[in-house]
């Protein structure tokens, strides 16, 4: 392992917005679960989670955009997401928080109403079949949104993959759930959600690298319950 991620996984442990529990206290009642407004954010504001945060990018760039709301860049890999949690700590900002942990736990952290939003971003779109059930959007997933989610939370997907985005819209169809907009080129697009100016204004590391080669970046808006 290089110096710079021992570095960083170092840092971590003293960011005051970082929280790093382990699978074991994840399973055995969290204790920021329910209690993250109170405890953490110390206010009252709507909670919004980023899945998969990668470099905390979205997170970062949301809680600038969005200061009346609290952020949280969930991954596993913290040596990533520390670009975003210094820049977070060395801005002062104290709407964003990362969690390093495996999506998979995700519903270990939260209480049921306690999530207002939540945003999926250039996911793996595991296309091998026997993957199917780690795609973020799979039902299995979409089950454990819901024990955490507000009734009429929405959920983003932004993603360059086309296969993910059809699977996804395919899904959501099938079950009924709303469709609010979905956009298979949000750039060339002539209009978009107007509930998401920051839609096309901030970018992520792989988003830039999609692009640079070509792929279009597709959007979905909806609502599970």
């Amino acid at each position: 392992m290089g110096k710079n991620k021992l570095a960083r996984f170092a840092e971590n442990k003293i960011l005051p917005n970082v929280v790093q529990p382990t699978r074991e206290e994840a399973l055995n009642g969290f204790e920021l679960k329910g209690n993250w407004r109170k405890d953490f954010f110390k206010n009252e504001n709507p909670i919004v989670l980023e899945l998969g945060c990668g470099k905390g990018e979205y997170s970062v760039g949301l809680a600038k955009a969005f200061p009346e709301k609290n952020f949280i860049g969930i991954d596993i890999k913290g040596a990533r997401f520390w670009f975003g949690a210094k820049e977070a700590v060395d801005n002062n900002m104290h709407n964003v928080a990362f969690l390093r942990s495996q999506i998979e736990l995700v519903d270990c952290f939260f209480a049921e109403n306690e999530v207002d939003e939540i945003w999926i971003t250039f996911p793996d779109p595991q296309i091998k079949y026997r993957r199917t059930k780690h795609r973020l959007t799979h039902p299995d997933f979409l089950n454990r949104y819901k024990k955490f989610l507000k009734p009429g939370g929405i959920i983003h997907l932004k993603t360059d993959s086309e296969f993910l985005h059809g699977y996804t819209l395919g899904y959501l169809q099938g079950a009924g759930y709303e469709i609010i907009s979905a956009h298979h080129d949000i750039y060339s697009a002539l209009e978009y959600d107007p509930g998401t100016p920051h839609l096309r204004d901030i970018r992520t590391y792989y988003e830039e690298l999609f692009s640079a080669k070509g792929k279009t970046i597709t959007y979905i808006k909806f609502r599970i319950n």
